[in-house]
């Protein structure tokens, strides 16, 4: 039995040469043989191995064949590790007698999982591999260029596999990172957090599409310390970034309507990690313009969740307006022209996005291990419970500053201070689980709610542009639609300011 320790990077086909001499230059690399490298991946139809956490595959390489099966595994920051069985054979076909028996659940029947098995898809590619030495560690470098496919009743379904992994040979974890922030400095990449497999059991309509419907708050346990914390919502927040990412890059699933929804909560995700940082002291500068610079390339989301909002629910925002075709098909045709898949390519082609993703992993892992260069400067004394009260009142005592309930708000105003909103939410977001469900949810409704508001009145302001474009006067319906929601937003905000703060 082994256990992988590997990082997985995913790059454009395009830099492959790049890549290529890149690996050949560093110090201490040896480039390896190139193999040509196919697997066929089995399981039930009712997908039993799947249900055990397990993968199955057979590959054959040079004319020799090898089963082999991961058992569960974990994915930490992009590192995964995971148990591995590996037995030569000499059919296409895995005999799982020939595993120890021990991996299996206790009342697993082996022999009717075998009677059932066939190949659900194939992944071929070509390996191209080195082995590289970072310090005292060695680690083994995989490019991998091919495909994952799908035969069904005669049709072949297939993606691309452009994949770069760096598995730990021997010594420490560190040195994927070091080797795989050395390649992301060079050219775009990002974390791979799904397998060959995991792509394979999609392209085969054998797993859940994606899918991650709110930024739920973040579990925590009150008695865990604050390193425990912070190594919780930093994975925690990479995890759902890949996995928002994915969302987005599947195009063929998402409509353009749930694009911008798609982008604003990777976004969020982006902006929580950040926030996280800031609480533990641990922004650099160099982190900062990472940050900054993905900020940059989101800057359409605004505009997006706008138009998409006046599309939204049957248009039902201008569902009383007698030019209502002419204004959503203008608000339809500015979405497609805002090319948010364009967008979200040219963000992934700055060599800055792959590099944060790396970036935190390394030091999702230092504080793991212990190291010195990790100082949060904060009383290590403090139990979770007081950090967090101390944190929601910080952030509490900011909104109040910004919103004084005897001023009167604006429309433009709340616009002005929506960013503030979203990071006093992403504080609730991050140690909300840490208190009552009822009091915690009732004290955030409201301000919830103004969120949705300043998004609305962005929409009209969406809808003024297009009005305008059109030739079409709507001035008079807006501004009376505008002073209206001010209005129940002002009554909401007051409400929400006399609410008693249930951190207290």
């Amino acid at each position: 039995m082994n256990a992988e320790i590997e990082l997985k990077l995913f790059f454009h086909l395009e830099q492959q040469q790049v890549l290529i001499e890149l690996l050949d230059s560093l110090p201490d690399s040896e480039q390896k043989a190139c193999r040509k490298l196919s697997n066929a991946y089995f399981d039930t139809p009712d997908l039993q191995l799947r249900r055990w956490d397990m993968g199955l595959r057979v590959r054959g390489c040079n004319g020799k064949r090898e089963q082999t099966i991961k058992t569960a595994g974990t994915v930490i920051g992009g590192i995964h590790s995971r148990p591995e069985y590996n037995i030569d054979i000499d059919i296409n076909e895995p005999k799982l007698n020939l595993f120890p028996k021990n991996i299996w659940p206790n009342t697993a029947n082996i022999a009717a999982v075998q009677s059932r098995l066939a190949c659900l898809f194939d992944t071929d590619f070509e390996r191209r591999t080195w082995h590289i030495y970072v310090d005292e560690s060695l680690v083994e470098v995989a490019l991998d260029i091919g495909k994952v496919s799908v035969s069904r009743e005669g049709e072949i379904k297939s993606e691309p596999i452009c994949e770069l992994e760096f598995e730990l040979m021997a010594g420490k974890t560190g040195a994927l990172i070091d080797l795989g922030l050395k390649v992301a400095e060079t050219i775009p990449v990002r974390l791979g957090k799904a397998s060959k497999a995991q792509r394979g059991y999609r392209l085969a309509a054998q797993s859940s599409p994606l899918s991650l419907e709110v930024l739920e708050f973040i579990a925590l346990e009150p008695g865990q310390d604050l390193k425990q914390t912070l190594i919780s919502l930093l994975s925690t927040g990479l995890e759902r970034w890949q996995q928002l990412e994915a969302m987005i890059l599947e195009t063929d699933a998402y409509s353009l309507k749930q694009e911008p929804m798609l982008c604003y909560r990777l976004r969020a995700c982006v902006r929580l990690l950040r926030c996280t940082l800031g609480q533990f002291n641990l922004l650099s500068e160099s982190l900062v313009a990472k940050f900054d610079a993905i900020e940059g390339h989101l800057g359409f989301v605004e505009t997006g969740l706008s138009l998409a909002e006046i599309l939204s629910q049957n248009c039902q925002l201008i569902a009383r307006q007698p030019q209502k075709a002419k204004l959503a098909e203008q608000a339809l045709s500015s979405l497609q022209q805002l090319s948010i898949s364009s967008l979200m390519q040219k963000m992934l082609a700055d060599t800055g996005y792959g590099s944060l993703q790396l970036s935190l992993v390394d030091l999702l892992f230092a504080i793991r291990a212990g190291e010195s260069r990790v100082n949060f400067n904060i009383n290590a004394k403090t139990d979770l419970k007081t950090f967090a009260d101390q944190l929601q009142e910080s952030s509490w005592q900011k909104i109040l500053a910004l919103m004084p309930s005897e001023a009167d708000l604006s429309s433009r105003e709340y616009k002005s201070f929506a960013r503030a909103l979203d990071d006093s939410i992403f504080v609730g977001v991050a140690y909300g689980e840490l208190y009552t469900k009822q009091s915690r949810d009732m004290f955030r409704a409201p301000w919830q709610d103004l969120v949705l508001g300043i998004r609305t009145l962005a929409a009209y302001r969406q809808l003024a542009q297009i009005g305008e474009s059109l030739d079409i006067d709507i001035s008079d319906w807006l501004q009376s639609k505008e002073e209206s929601l001010v209005f129940a937003m002002e009554h909401s905000r007051r409400s929400a300011l006399s609410n008693q703060p249930y951190w207290r």
